[in-house]
């Protein structure tokens, strides 16, 4: 099968999402080349992709991080565009940028919009600039500690310290009264600059018991822009996801379009060109904030294809190769429900990570049920990256049938040789309140206390 789209696309990543693009490619008909490190020789990205070079030891900084190396690999296989999933290097504007500078397609937005985005500040003022409503804050602080406690006061306690260049929930620390900054604002600069490289934090008023709620965005090079509804992201631990859905039971249709299409037009308003997500908070009094926006395919993904019917990442490929969107705003229609659990390799009631050799693996496989994972029997979870086994990712034709199906999944699903979050998920969806969708980002502190 030929394609007008790309030669041969590298992916610069690992895991599930490196698999993800390579079945994504190989029904475009493109050619795919994994990069790998020594830890992850027998992976199955290594195994499926056409071609696979080695990138480096197992530590991060010196494979999957390091530039040159994955520059090399894609010019010694004749790639001609990247994909860089999700982490790692997805959102560094720098690799877009030496991506360009090397003649390489970089299969995500401008390094331009990376790096305002990823200013959290700067995206806050363009944000507020493009009719979005910003939750109460200030821009990027620095000085000292009398200079942030004045500004906190002014904003009013509670209020949560963020990393200026931050995600992912590292370089936050929530404070609740004036005798908590100092240390939280330790802590929290600490945090950021080991992560982002610089202790840069900005303060915004903390909304308790929020709905996270996040818009999934295409636009391609030509001025075409599309939501494609809701992404329900509430159930969370130390503000990282671990149960998604699609829709969330919060917003009416009418709520939805006025806040997908202000999404919309946002990303319009900055040249976006890929696929994104606008996150926002929602209170219990109907406001919504935009807090950021991530500049990459989600990990959640797959619970919008599912009631959409699109390939997020053929979308993404094809927006790269500067074609048009196929479709209008008009003909995205959300049917049914999604739901999708993150199994991690960690300890239940602890979250810490439990790295080992999987000894015994078995997928649930019945209608209903889309499994995302590069794990197999004798697959070792590697203590250098992300402990994540899993995606499950389940469909009904209502809210019920895909809580259903996926309590009968996590039953059916074995994975022996490491704990895993599997007793915490069939908790959560076995709760009264998450039955009925009364959720918030406090949701686990509340019903599941460490």
């Amino acid at each position: 099968m030929s394609n007008s789209l790309f030669r041969k696309v590298l992916i610069a990543n690992r895991g599930e999402i490196a698999l993800r693009v390579i079945h994504a490619c190989k029904e475009l008909g493109i050619p795919t080349v994994a990069v790998y490190s020594q830890a992850d020789r027998d992976s199955l990205h290594v195994r499926f992709a056409d071609e696979a070079v080695c990138i480096g030891p197992p530590a991060s900084s010196e494979s999957y991080l390091n530039i040159p190396a994955v520059i090399s690999a894609a010019e010694i296989t004749n790639a001609d565009a990247i994909h860089p999933g999700y982490g790692f290097l997805a959102e560094s504007a720098y690799f877009a940028e030496v991506c360009e500078t090397c003649g390489l397609t970089f299969i995500g937005p401008s390094p331009e919009v990376i790096r305002l985005m990823g200013d959290k500040n700067r995206a806050r003022k363009e944000m507020r600039e493009a009719g979005l409503p910003i939750i109460p804050g200030t821009e990027k602080i620095a000085g000292p500690q009398e200079a942030v406690a004045r500004v906190a006061g002014e904003i009013g306690y509670p209020v949560i310290i963020k990393a200026a260049a931050g995600g992912g929930g590292k370089g936050m620390r929530i404070v609740q009264s004036e005798s908590e900054l100092a240390t939280a604002l330790d802590l929290a600069q600490t945090e950021a600059r080991a992560a982002f490289g610089t202790p840069d934090i900005y303060l915004e008023k903390y909304i308790s018991d929020a709905r996270h709620i996040e818009f999934q965005i295409l636009a391609d090079h030509h001025g075409n822009v599309i939501h494609l509804g809701e992404r329900e992201c509430s159930i969370q631990r130390r503000h990282q996801k671990l149960l998604e859905e699609a829709p969330s039971t919060y917003l009416t249709p009418e709520l939805r379009e006025e806040v997908g299409n202000l999404a919309a037009r946002a990303a319009l308003s900055v040249n976006y060109s890929s696929a994104g997500t606008m996150e926002f908070l929602f209170d219990g009094s109907g406001h919504y904030y935009f807090m950021e926006m991530n500049t990459r395919i989600q990990v959640e993904h797959p619970v919008t294809e599912l009631v959409t019917g699109l390939d997020l990442v053929k979308e993404q490929i094809r927006i790269a190769a500067r074609q048009r969107l196929e479709h209008s705003q008009e003909d995205i229609q959300l049917r049914g429900w999604a739901i999708e659990c993150r199994i991690n390799a960690e300890c239940p009631q602890t979250f810490l990570p439990c790295p080992g050799k999987i000894t015994a693996f078995h997928p649930p496989t019945f209608m209903g049920v889309r499994l995302d994972t590069a794990a197999y029997t004798e697959w070792v979870i590697s203590p250098f990256y992300d402990s994540l086994i899993a995606k499950v990712i389940t469909y009904g034709t209502n809210r019920a049938e895909a809580i259903k199906r996926m309590e009968r999944a996590l039953e059916m699903m074995v994975v022996e040789g490491v704990k895993t979050t599997i007793p915490l998920q069939q908790r959560i969806l076995s709760n009264d309140d998450f039955q009925e969708g009364r959720i918030h980002t406090h949701f686990l502190d509340r019903f599941f206390p460490r």
